[in-house]
């Protein structure tokens, strides 16, 4: 089933995790290749990040991947990736991701892939990105940092709206979903980003 739909998905490269992190990322590029999605990712080669785009590549998907020349030169990149995209550095790999695909899910990850979703948050919350920000929040993973943006929203850091920027799903299968009908963000709500 060919989709003109392209997600980025967000994760870890590590390999020191537990299994349950390496089945959903797995399952979640499965999901996306049957369902014509193209993945697009950062092209690591280890980790959620090989995980996710393995999934999608072997039930006959298109995985495309960015990755920033130096990663390239360390030998970080996925060989099998239907595509790939060389960028400068980060900032236009974040960038060009954030421009080609429809919606970002985001699975476990450590900083890298903390500093990617708070970038999307920001850039939704400013009206300057409008499209669907998923947590796959596998084994509770995001649990923590769900409370943590909920206590700056009772504190005034943040306004009630801005819950609704992300979505938080507990399966690859709702993720997808969640993805693929989630409205836009309406930009009008720029004139909440101040408090």
């Amino acid at each position: 089933m060919e989709n003109n739909k392209k997600i980025a998905v967000y994760c870890a490269s590590s390999t020191q995790i537990d299994d349950c992190y390496f089945q959903d990322a797995y399952r979640l590029g499965q999901l996306m290749a049957e369902q014509g999605i193209t993945l697009v990712n950062g092209a690591g080669n280890m980790g959620l990040m090989a995980a996710s785009a393995n999934g999608c590549l072997e039930a006959g998907g298109k995985a495309i991947g960015v990755i920033p020349t130096f990663m390239i030169r360390e030998g970080w990149c996925h060989n099998g990736m239907t595509e790939i995209i060389e960028t400068a550095d980060m900032h236009e790999r974040q960038a060009k991701i954030a421009e080609i695909t429809d919606a970002g899910i985001f699975l476990p990850g450590g900083i890298g892939t903390f500093a990617e979703m708070t970038e999307l948050i920001v850039w939704k919350q400013l009206g300057l990105y409008l499209k669907p920000i998923i947590l796959l929040n596998t084994n509770g993973y995001f649990d923590s940092l769900l409370n943590t943006l909920h206590l700056a929203i009772k504190e005034n850091f943040m306004r009630p709206v801005h819950a609704d920027i992300w979505q938080v799903a507990p399966t690859p299968e709702d993720a997808v979903k969640m993805a693929l009908e989630t409205p836009l963000w309406d930009t009008s709500i720029r004139r909440f980003a101040k408090i």
